[in-house]
């Protein structure tokens, strides 16, 4: 009786492999064209299984769609309450609910980065231990705001939960400004005055030349990058100050000057200021990347390097007047974007936007983001939406698949009652993913875990990643008809349920990827449906 159940158990064992090769064979021949139908009877194909006998609910490998990119940026302005908070006398909840709206806003609009200013003048929009809270926020220049919380934490978690990065935005050298009150004991005026330098306007600038003023605001951005979860930091176009601040006259840095002669310096006043400030972007950038290689650095400098660069090009000279050589930094890579403010229309005779935006291009010789500053809020325009969808078009045009543009300011966007509808039914009416920054390294993203339950006419699909510490985002993709679909999603959505069918079209398969901080992609997972 043991032996014959043994052969039982030999016999039925071949009989299950006989069929199992039969079906496979079976699927091979309908997925093989006729003419090799002869070929495979005798001979079947070597190598791995065809797409095609793959079984449903199955992971497959595919060509899936690629996912749209473009930087889409509004500037959010705390100095004399431009944008936020509207006045410097609203309660925690008010000025909650107005970050909450204008967040909602940007996401319901496609956009998918905030650059909000957290420094506007030698003050904080967060809690720090080196320089006072602002005058902007409470009213008073180192009075917290009441019930105590964390205004760029809030902006942070409130922004990300919506699928929009942060940039903190600091004025580097400005140390307070004319609207923000008398400076009392704990602004940065009085606490150092070594280093700070009265204009004739009525505000007050860090010495740009003094190591004092360079290591303070090195401090300060280290602990910005160090404590908050950001994901760039951002200059403005304020280095040294424009010349109506000082009423014409020159800046008044004597001391740091005859200082730097005394010490044997050999440059001229001119090239020695320029020089002060590139050695302070270099030392930015490379500190920020040495702290979160992720956070990116990112300037907006003036829209005009010198006039007649290009040809024909009129204006203010940023390299005489600002001593910021802004083509330098571009051309030795220490940004990873750069958005120079081009807030001039299109037919503009002596700052057009193309021509500008082209001479930036060729100057960008390695080619980090080039991201253009439009003035939304008051470009001479008779009819300011159909002037910005005109230059957002030239940028695509010009800077290809790594486009992108920064909105001066969100005002624009919101007091314009045509703006809105005219980038959300035009140029912005599908969402992006940021162009990603294939310079700085990151930590290859796991592929999704990708779960499918059929709940009758949806299915149920959820996704997991063992690192999802280094996630940002996700996206789904659905194909419906053989035509597949694309969904940008938050981080913390990790399931959707999926209609089986959709205007009269069936859902044939799912699949899902990862997108980190910089806009790289996992590999994917992809299913079909039955």
């Amino acid at each position: 009786m043991r032996i014959n159940y043994l052969k039982l158990i030999i016999l039925s064992g071949v009989f299950t492999s006989f069929m199992a090769c039969s079906t496979q064979n079976s699927a091979v021949k309908a997925s093989t064209p006729s003419k090799n139908t002869a070929k495979n009877k005798t001979s079947p194909p070597a190598g791995p299984k065809p797409e095609a006998v793959i079984p449903p609910d199955e992971t497959f490998r595919t060509v899936l769609p690629e996912i749209k990119r473009e930087f889409r940026g509004a500037w959010i302005a705390s100095v004399a309450n431009i944008n936020w908070p509207s006045r410097n006398n609203l309660s925690v909840d008010q000025q909650k609910a107005e970050a909450i709206s204008m967040l909602d806003m940007l996401k319901d609009n496609n956009f998918n980065a905030v650059i909000f200013q957290v420094r506007p003048s030698g003050d904080a929009l967060y809690t720090s231990n080196i320089e006072p809270w602002s005058y902007f926020l409470t009213g008073k220049t180192g009075t917290a705001p009441y019930p105590n919380y964390d205004p760029l934490q809030f902006w942070i978690e409130e922004a990300h939960k919506r699928g929009l990065e942060l940039h903190v935005w600091l004025n580097p050298y400005r140390a307070h400004h004319s609207n923000g009150g008398t400076p009392n004991s704990l602004s940065m005026v009085n606490k150092l005055s070594d280093i700070v330098i009265r204009l004739k306007n009525g505000m007050y600038w860090f010495d740009p030349a003094n190591p004092k003023t360079q290591g303070h605001v090195s401090n300060v951005v280290k602990d910005i990058v160090k404590r908050y979860d950001i994901d760039a930091v951002h200059f403005d176009d304020y280095f040294y100050p424009y010349a109506t601040y000082n009423k014409g006259a020159d800046f008044p840095d004597n001391a740091s000057w005859n200082e730097y002669l005394r010490n044997g310096g050999t440059l001229s006043r001119a090239d020695w200021r320029r020089d002060n400030v590139n050695k302070f972007v270099e030392r930015i950038y490379k500190e920020i990347h040495a702290e979160k290689n992720y956070v990116r650095f990112g300037i907006s400098p003036f829209g005009i390097w010198k006039p007649g660069y290009p040809q024909g090009i009129v204006g203010s000279s940023q390299y005489d007047e600002l001593y910021a050589d802004a083509k330098l930094w571009l051309n030795k890579g220490w940004v990873d974007y750069f958005s120079p403010q081009l807030y001039w229309p299109v037919e503009s005779k002596g700052q057009p936007f193309e021509p500008l935006l082209q001479w930036w291009k060729s100057e960008n010789t390695l080619n980090r983001h080039l991201w253009p500053g439009l003035n939304t809020v008051e470009i001479r325009s008779s009819d300011r939406p159909a002037e910005i969808k005109n230059q957002i078009n030239i940028s695509r045009q010009v800077l290809g698949n790594n486009a992108g543009e920064i909105h001066w300011s969100i005002a624009g966007l919101t007091k314009n009652p045509g703006m809105l509808p005219a980038l959300k039914n035009g140029p912005y009416k599908e969402k992006a993913l940021v162009p990603k920054t294939p310079w700085l390294k990151a930590i290859p993203l796991q592929t999704p875990s990708l779960f499918i339950n059929d709940n009758g006419s949806f299915i149920q699909v959820s996704w997991s990643t063992k690192n999802i510490k280094e996630v940002f985002q996700w996206v789904l993709f659905t194909q419906y008809n053989g035509i597949w679909e694309t969904e940008i999603l938050t981080l913390d959505q990790l399931s959707k349920e999926i209609p089986k069918s959709k205007d009269g079209k069936t859902l044939n398969a799912v699949a899902i990827k990862a997108i980190d901080r910089l806009g790289n992609e996992s590999d994917y997972t992809a299913k079909q449906i039955k």
